[in-house]
C-alpha cells in the first residue's frame, strides 16, 4: 500500500516562526515559547559570527565562473546572508574583509559560514515544531 503524503500545514502556522527565525538566530523559538532553545541558539550562532568577524573571517559574494567557483562563493553567499539580521547589520556598518592569506582568517570566514548553516537548522526546527511535526 503506497503512504499517503501529508498535506503542508498553513502558511500562517509556521510563517512567523521561520521569518523570525531567520531574521534573528533564536526568535523563532522564543516565538514558540521554547526559551531554553531559543536562548542557546542565539548565543551559539551569534558567537560563532562575532567570532567570524573577530577572526577577519571574508563574507562570501555571488561569484560566477567555473562550476566550482560558482558553488563555494554562491553557497558562502547563502550561508552568510542565512545569518539575518547579523549579516545585514555587519555589511551596513561597512565590514568588509579582503582575503587573507591567514589560518587565522580563513578559519574566521568558516565560521561566518558555519553560523548561518547552523541558523538554517534553527529555522527548520523551528517550522518542524509551528507545523506539528516535532513535539
Amino acid at each position: 500500500m503506497p503512504k499517503q503524503k501529508k498535506a503542508m500545514p498553513p502558511v500562517q502556522q509556521w510563517a512567523a516562526p521561520v521569518l523570525l527565525g531567520w531574521l534573528l538566530p533564536g526568535a523563532g523559538h522564543f516565538y514558540l515559547k521554547r526559551w531554553n532553545h531559543g536562548g542557546l541558539l542565539l548565543f551559539a550562532i551569534a558567537s560563532m559570527f562575532i567570532f567570524g568577524l573577530l577572526m577577519r573571517g571574508r563574507m562570501f559574494e555571488p561569484q560566477t565562473g567555473d562550476l566550482f567557483t560558482t558553488v563555494i562563493n554562491c553557497g558562502g553567499y547563502i550561508a552568510d546572508v542565512a545569518n539575518g539580521a547579523l549579516y545585514f547589520l555587519a555589511t551596513w556598518l561597512g565590514y568588509q574583509q579582503q582575503q587573507m592569506a591567514t589560518a587565522v582568517a580563513d578559519y574566521g570566514t568558516k565560521f561566518l559560514a558555519c553560523a548561518g548553516l547552523l541558523n538554517i537548522l534553527a529555522v527548520i526546527d523551528a517550522y518542524e515544531i509551528a507545523a506539528g511535526q516535532k513535539p
